[in-house]
């Protein structure tokens, strides 16, 4: 199998020698270059055309953030990996909504980032135990977005009288209940037919009932 290419990306080469020195021990694993800043991580990219971009967040110049964004906007198989000090949530889910395949610090072991490049360069998404961590408290805390009601297509009358067909009331009551006319219930009976595409009004019921219409 062809080996993995990564490109490292950091500001700091002391840095860059470890990742080096490290993913040297992986016959898998293959470095195909190495850059100092945002502009020369896409520079490479366009031209190394690696499979992980290894990368911190924080350099001079354009970020790891903004380099991320373009990265994956101009090569979308190349998947970024970030390895960073930083470990805010803003942090994080800035490099998440650039299109960051994972998030490790640094502080992570040998073992783990040399698993964390394999996971992201196979499609998977990766995060350390720290960030797994923060985006499950994240995740926990956030309310729940309210259930989008049944039956989108309709206007909110036609729903209330797809709701009195589903409790078995007639054309009577309904109009009754809403303060309409016969008429004007019998158009909306006829425009729900349409919309659920059945032929009676006895089968619009039953289809707003396996929606859980039709209810005191």
């Amino acid at each position: 199998m062809e080996p993995i290419r990564v490109l490292l990306v950091d500001d700091h080469a002391h840095f860059r020698s470890g990742l080096r020195a490290l993913l040297a021990t992986a016959p898998d694993l293959e470095i195909c270059g190495e850059a100092a800043t945002g502009e020369e991580a896409i520079a490479v990219v366009a031209v190394r055309q690696p499979d992980v971009v290894l990368l911190d967040i924080t350099m001079p110049g354009m970020g790891g953030v903004a380099a991320t964004r373009r990265i994956v906007a101009a090569s979308p198989h190349a998947r970024v990996l970030v390895l960073s000090m930083s470990d805010d949530d803003d942090s994080v889910f800035a490099a998440l909504r650039a299109g960051a395949r994972g998030y490790l610090l640094k502080g992570a072991g040998r073992a783990e980032i040399l698993r964390s490049v394999r996971a992201v360069a196979g499609g998977e998404a990766i995060f350390g135990p720290t960030v797994a961590a923060r985006l499950t408290t994240f995740l926990a805390a956030a309310p729940d977005r309210p259930a989008e009601p049944p039956f989108p297509g309709l206007t909110g009358r036609e729903r209330e009288v797809l709701d009195l067909l589903a409790a078995h009331l007639g054309t009577a009551q309904i109009a009754a209940r809403l303060g309409l006319s016969d008429k004007t219930v019998r158009n909306h009976v006829s425009n729900l037919l349409a919309k659920l595409q059945v032929t009676d009004r006895a089968a619009a019921a039953a289809v707003a009932r396996r929606a859980g219409l039709g209810g005191p």
